[in-house]
Parts: C-alpha cells; structure tokens; sequence
C-alpha cells in the first residue's frame, strides 16, 4: 500500500474513534466536574504513553521539539478537551458534533500555516461553504442553542485545528504515536496536580456510565485515536485527509442517538449530507 493510501485508512480510523469522544463526554459531565475530567483523563492517558514509551525504547527529544509538543499538549490535551467539556454543560451532544464539521476547515488552514500546504483556490470555496451550512445550522437550532455553548465549541474547533496542524508537523518527524506520546507525558506532572487538588471527595454518586466514558477519553480519545490520526494526516496530508473529519458527525449522531437518546432532527442530517458533499468534492483539490 502507498503512503497516500496508508495516510487515509488511518486517518478514517483515528475519525472512527474520535466520533465516541462527545457522547463519553457529555455522559461523564453528568457526573464529574469539566475541569477534572479534563486533567484526569489526561493523567490517565499520560501514564500510559510514558509506559509506551519506555517499553518501545524511544530515543529522547531534542530541545527544537519541546515547545512544539508543548503546544500540541495545549491544544489536544488541554484545550479541546476541556472547552468541549465546559459546552456540553449548555448543549447536547447532538448539538455539539454538529460544529465537528468546522474542524476540516480549521485543520485545512493551520496545515497551510504550519504545514505549508497549497490546496487549490476550489477547495477553500467548497470548505467555506461547508462551514457556512454549520455556521447556519446553529444559528437557526433556537432552543436547543446556548450563545455560551456554542462559542465554547467554535473556540475548541479553532484550537484543535491548530493542534492537529502542529501535531501533524511534528509526526513526520518523531511519527505519529510519539507526538501524543510526549505531548502527554510533558503534560503528566501539572495535570497529575491538578487532578488531586481536583479530586471528588467523594466517589458514591458517581454513575459507572461515568466511569466508562471516562475510560474511554482517556484511553481512546485521548491516546489511541491520535496514534491513528497523526500518522494519517502526516502520511496523506493535513489538508486532504483532514476532511475525513466531516464522517465523524454522522458517527457522532448516531452514537447520541443510540447511547444519551437524543433526539435527531432531520435538518441536522439534511446539513451533515449538505457538508460530507462539499468536503467530498473539495478533496479533490486539496493538494
């Protein structure tokens, strides 16, 4: 297989799993305050990629790569995590994944900033339209929207478009695993802080639905699915493979549906199918 299809198959499945990311978060919300969940999934998943890396023998990092990961950390372990958290305080998930489809866009741009990709002029106008249909989807949802909510998502859509971008840039060089890796680890001592001096007092109310979808953030959302990610969008190309994104709020929405009983308005699948055609066609001329 060539690369450009190897940088595809893992970029669907980095998507795949990422798609679980808002229904475990806003399960575990229920129960635990946004700000621990989001160091402690980090501390989790930080535990695990140092025992990665230790096992797997890597070498260590040279001082050009430290503030890049730190950056990367900032965004993807920090910054995403914890603003989607705080507006699924105010929306649905449902609501929410909607906005997922920003993220091809906000990834498309950083690549060209950070990665110094030049996707051609067709592409920016199918991306563009794509968001706009986002963009008005939200604007007209009337109740099921919060003005605190949804700024809260368009702010982690533009933070985790640059760490994808960032991190991304930094995969060709380390590989993709390596990137979340150290990113988490140089993270681990402030979020292991944060994560006791946030701790419950107690744990009785907490529900296992809670305790299960923090597992999976941390596990999941948090580690294995950027292995996947970041490897494909370096392999395949920010700009091409990050419009695969646009799949994951059709994963998203049935996850809503099956696993919190949401429920589907027709008109955000109508926008979902308006969005994946854009990006469909717009892949076209992503390089």
């Amino acid at each position: 297989m060539n690369q450009k299809g190897s940088g595809w198959i893992n970029g669907f499945l980095g998507v795949l799993i990422f798609s679980g990311s808002l229904p475990a978060t806003r399960l575990a919300v229920m129960d635990f305050d946004p700000l621990f969940l989001t160091v402690f999934r980090a501390t989790i998943a930080g535990v695990l990629a140092g025992v990665l890396l230790i096992i797997l023998r890597q070498k260590k990092l040279v001082r050009s790569d430290i503030f890049p990961l730190f950056k990367v950390a900032l965004c993807v372990v920090v910054g995403f995590p914890l603003l989607t958290a705080l507006a699924l305080q105010y929306v649905t998930s449902a609501h929410a994944i909607i906005y997922l489809g920003l993220l091809p866009l906000s990834t498309a741009i950083f690549g060209v900033l950070r990665g110094g990709e030049r996707p051609k002029p067709a592409f920016w106008v199918l991306s563009v339209l794509g968001s706009c249909l986002v963009v008005g989807f939200a604007l007209t949802e009337g109740p099921t929207s919060s003005p605190i909510g949804d700024t809260l998502m368009l702010a982690s859509i533009i933070v985790c478009g640059y760490g994808y971008a960032e991190g991304a840039r930094l995969s060709r060089k380390l590989g993709g695993w390596q990137v979340i890796s150290w990113s988490l680890v140089l993270s681990f001592p402030l979020m292991l802080m944060l994560t006791l001096y946030y701790l419950p007092a107690s744990w009785a109310s907490i529900h296992g639905s809670a305790i299960l979808s923090l597992v999976y953030v941390s596990v999941f959302s948090m580690l294995i699915g950027f292995v996947f990610w970041y490897r494909g969008l370096a392999r395949g190309g920010i700009a091409a493979v990050g419009q695969l994104q646009l799949l994951q709020p059709f994963f998203g929405l049935v996850l809503s549906a099956i696993v919190l009983h949401e429920s589907i308005s027709w008109t955000m699948f109508v926008v979902n199918i308006g969005v994946v055609l854009c990006v469909a066609i717009a892949r076209r001329f992503a390089s």
